[in-house]
């Protein structure tokens, strides 16, 4: 079976052996490491190396993480690569600058062990679900530019992922649209119709059991007819996307921007990222079971 090659960057050499001590008896990973900024860089470059994950020193002299992050970004065949930021820096403008940069993933050092795994394992979990839904999404035909009006409805997870991918080529920019388009739909399933909170989606992440847990959920009888809707409307001024759930609502406020004490976790910051990355704005209704969500047709995103 083919290994999942992670890139380590520490300008610390102690901290790149507590990384590869950390990840022994991981047998699905092959690892490399990199002391600088400048070698990552040189390492990335090569097309003969397919890193499916990066762990990132945020402070090193020369090229820093953010940096090195930029300079991924800018790059279309490293810019979907998961990172996660290793880095002591947790106020909350470091954190934006670090997700705007690209890092949408932290741990805080030190670290414990699986602490470090649950968090590699959500992230290339998360990156297989970003890279289905660019799949799905180049399946659908163009023409859907044209739609005016539109209204939908799913049951479960998977169904959010197929319908996110159709609906996104409503809209001006697919691939900065389907992400957003898919968390609404997600959290609608899994937080409003299963009822699933946000400490047992953290709990069952770490132990990479969600899945499991929301097909088991979906399946129960209490559940099997719930459905979640989205209404498209598109207008002069641009696209509104209208998404309900029958759920009982949750605090919405919360979750529209980064919480520092929640960027550490492996779930959480799905509605912040969409509203950074995909919408104009993001609304809530009611007792938040109902979101609403605009893209401006003139911005292209």
């Amino acid at each position: 079976m083919t290994k999942t090659l992670v890139l380590l960057v520490d300008d610390e050499e102690l901290n790149l052996e507590i990384l590869v001590e950390y990840f022994d008896g991981e047998a699905a990973f092959a690892l490399q490491m990199a002391s600088s900024g400048e070698a990552a860089w040189e390492l990335l470059q090569d097309p003969a190396n397919d890193f499916k994950l990066i762990l990132l020193d945020r402070m090193m002299p020369g090229l820093d993480g953010i940096g090195l992050l930029k300079r991924m970004k800018g790059d279309s065949r490293l810019s979907g690569i998961p990172v996660i930021m290793q880095t002591a820096a947790n106020s909350p403008e470091q954190i934006r600058e670090g997700l705007e940069a690209g890092a949408y993933y932290y741990l805080t050092k030190p670290y414990r062990r699986e602490s470090l795994l649950a968090i590699v394992h959500a992230a290339l979990s998360d990156a297989e679900a970003r890279s289905a839904l660019s799949r799905q999404l180049h399946q659908h035909i163009n023409s859907l530019q044209f739609l005016d009006e539109a209204e939908f409805s799913i049951r479960t997870v998977e169904d959010a992922g197929q319908l996110a991918s159709f609906i996104a080529h409503a809209c001006p920019n697919p691939d900065a649209a389907v992400m957003g388009i898919s968390e609404l739909l997600i959290n609608g399933v899994e937080h409003g119709n299963l009822g699933l909170s946000y400490a047992e989606k953290r709990h069952l992440k770490q132990e990479d059991r969600w899945h499991d847990e929301v097909r088991r959920r979906a399946a129960l009888p209490e559940n099997e007819h719930k459905l979640v809707r989205l209404s498209y409307r598109r207008n002069i001024d641009g696209i509104t996307l209208r998404v309900s759930d029958q759920g009982e609502g949750f605090a919405w406020q919360n979750y529209l921007e980064i919480d520092p004490e929640r960027a550490f976790d492996p779930n959480g910051r799905g509605i912040a990222l969409a509203r950074m990355l995909s919408f104009t704005s993001i609304t809530y209704e009611g007792t938040g079971n109902i979101a609403v969500a605009t893209i401006c047709c003139d911005v292209g995103n």
